[in-house]
């Protein structure tokens, strides 16, 4: 095989960051675009030094009429590499990009669990995760939201998702297809404006590239890569003064000491109280839930919150936040 420049980043990311280990069950997701082909010829030619078992698993999402010719296309693929593959078909329309993103990663989930493969390797690339942290930035979010597409983490107890390709931009996977000339599948959804993250990929970007910053996508990547090392650190300080913190926890009720709470940074307070909300609310936090409760930190005795969805009501008794009617 050709050994080349992409060839030697990627085995040394994967044995640098401790992505895989030898002999392992990997689980590939291919589309059949050129970030998928890309990562599974990558891992096909680097399978003789890791002796990996290679899957490859597709996902129609129906949303094409040229769906089933792709996935046949991604069948004839794996077969012609000798590689296990695997079809799952959605059996209900996807009405959004997020909606499609839970049944991809719950399909996937099954199909590893099904067959026991231990990871599931996807083709996101330093692109996606330049496009994730603008798109999160412009709906309101924190440091998590900005670095959101991480290097791998746990899809059930058993199965770790993996991103091999966070430190390649596109135009590499690109120009890697075309110089082994792989089939690259063109799916028309990715020219389709209607949807955000083909408008920032499609206007934004380019935009960004011509009028500030060339190398745009390498920056914000960079720099979603410095937070998860920030959010990583703040989330186990968090947990660790959450569990100084909660005392009386049952499931009526939730006692937070605000003497723990008011000697530590507001970064932390927030996070805190985040952790105390996702236990409680069936939907994720907004930002005005965790600033409602976190005011009171240092509110005056007897303040109280208006109910949280799902009826949970917050009140300060002295030294205490007690949180009321909970839903565990």
């Amino acid at each position: 095989m050709v050994w080349t420049p992409l060839h030697a980043k990627i085995h040394r990311t994967i044995r640098s960051r401790h992505l895989f280990e030898r002999q392992q069950r990997l689980l590939v997701a291919v589309s059949g675009g050129q970030d998928s082909l890309c990562l599974i010829k990558l891992l096909l030619d680097l399978q003789p030094k890791w002796q990996w078992d290679l899957g490859i698993a597709h996902c129609d999402h129906r949303w094409r009429t040229d769906s089933q010719a792709n996935a046949d296309h991604v069948e004839k693929l794996a077969k012609s590499w000798g590689v296990s593959f695997y079809l799952e078909t959605a059996t209900q329309p996807l009405n959004s990009e997020a909606a499609a993103r839970n049944w991809r990663y719950a399909a996937l989930s099954a199909i590893a669990q099904g067959n026991n493969y231990q990871y599931i390797v996807t083709g996101h690339t330093a692109s996606d995760r330049a496009e994730t942290l603008l798109y999160n930035l412009m709906r309101g979010t924190g440091s998590d939201g900005l670095q959101a597409l991480t290097w791998q983490r746990p899809l059930t107890a058993d199965i770790f998702l993996v991103r091999p390709l966070l430190e390649i931009i596109r135009p590499q996977t690109a120009q890697f297809c075309q110089e082994f000339h792989l089939p690259v599948w063109e799916d028309s959804t990715n020219q389709d404006v209607k949807y955000a993250r083909n408008r920032i990929r499609q206007e934004l970007i380019p935009y960004l590239q011509t009028n500030f910053n060339p190398k745009v996508e390498s920056a914000l990547a960079q720099t979603a890569e410095l937070l998860q090392a920030e959010v990583e650190y703040l989330e186990q300080t968090a947990r660790k003064l959450k569990q100084e913190a909660v005392q009386g926890e049952n499931e009526a009720e939730l006692r937070l000491n605000r003497r723990v709470l008011q000697t530590a940074p507001l970064a932390l307070q927030r996070r805190v109280i985040r952790q105390i909300l996702q236990q409680i609310l069936t939907d994720a936090p907004s930002f005005e839930h965790i600033e409602k409760l976190t005011a009171l930190i240092i509110a005056p005795n007897r303040s109280q919150t208006d109910p949280f969805p799902g009826g949970a009501i917050a009140q300060v008794q002295g030294d205490w936040i007690c949180v009321t009617n909970l839903n565990f």
